[in-house]
Formats: structure tokens, sequence, C-alpha cells
């Protein structure tokens, strides 16, 4: 029994020695190795982590994306629509990244697409075809503004 005790202590030892020895960086001697490492410190020390925050339009568009895939799963099971989301409207005034980009294209882009949107509470008869109206607005808009989210955007559409 003591045996194994002793046994058991020297391995731990072992173990341990080997774990601070695996920690402890290799460092090249060479002088082209110092210089990288010593220039990787100074931008490491340069650079600062800026955390990515969505501007105001870019959020809501992210709320009214997820409240359109909710409204396409009433749509197509036949359930009631509910009523119009007025915060929709805060298109024309929300922030965006860059202002600049809020131009007369922008402004009749978002009056289609809450156009569309409002026709989907006021005719819900026609909703499939006043929802995938309003899908188009998205895209067309997002064809002259940012196209990244079209194929996402696509999605959306009732067939």
């Amino acid at each position: 029994m003591r045996k194994l005790c002793i046994a058991a202590i020297a391995a731990l030892f072992v173990l341990a020695s080997c774990k601070k020895e695996a920690q402890q960086p290799v460092v090249k001697t060479d002088s082209v190795a110092k210089d990288s490492v010593a220039a990787c410190k100074a931008n490491a020390d340069k650079k600062e982590f800026v955390m990515y925050e969505m501007s105001e339009l870019a959020s809501l568009m992210e709320q009214m994306y997820a409240e359109n895939l909710q409204l396409k799963d009433r749509i197509t099971k036949g359930r009631p629509v509910g009523e119009f989301p007025k915060h929709i409207v805060k298109i024309h005034s929300a922030a965006m990244t860059d202002p600049s980009e809020n131009d007369a294209f922008f402004k009749e882009q978002a009056a289609r697409f809450i156009a569309a949107q409002e026709q989907i509470y006021k005719d819900p008869a026609n909703a499939q075809k006043h929802f995938n109206d309003g899908v188009t607005a998205c895209i067309k808009c997002h064809e002259g503004k940012c196209e990244g989210p079209i194929p996402r955007i696509k999605k959306l559409y009732i067939k």
C-alpha cells in the first residue's frame, strides 16, 4: 500500500512537471524570428477590439424579418394575420449605418414595403400576394443598397 502511494505521488509529480514544460513557448534565436515576434507584439498593442453594433435600421430590419417569418407561417396555415405592426413605419426615421443611404430610392422602396405590409392586414383574403409584394420591395431596395441579405430575404417568399 505504501509503495502504491509513493508511485502515485511520483507519477503526479512527473505529470505536473511535464505540463509546465509544454506550456513554455519556444522562441527561435535567429534575428528574423525575434523581429517578427516583436512586430506582432507591437501590432497587438496598437489594435483595439471594437464590438460591432447594429444601426437602428439594421436592428429594425432584423425584427421585421423575424416577424415576417411568423406572418408567413400564419398565412400559409390559413390563420388570422393579426394587426399591422405600427413600428414598421419607423423604417423612415431609423438611424442608418450610413446616413447618406437615406435617399429618394430608399424612401420609395420603404414606402412600397409599408404599403404591401398594410395591405396584408387590410385585405387578408389576398395576404399571400401582398406578403410577396412586400418581400419583392425588400429585394428591390437591397439590390440597390446592400445585396448581402438578398438570399435570406428570398426565403420569405410564399410559393
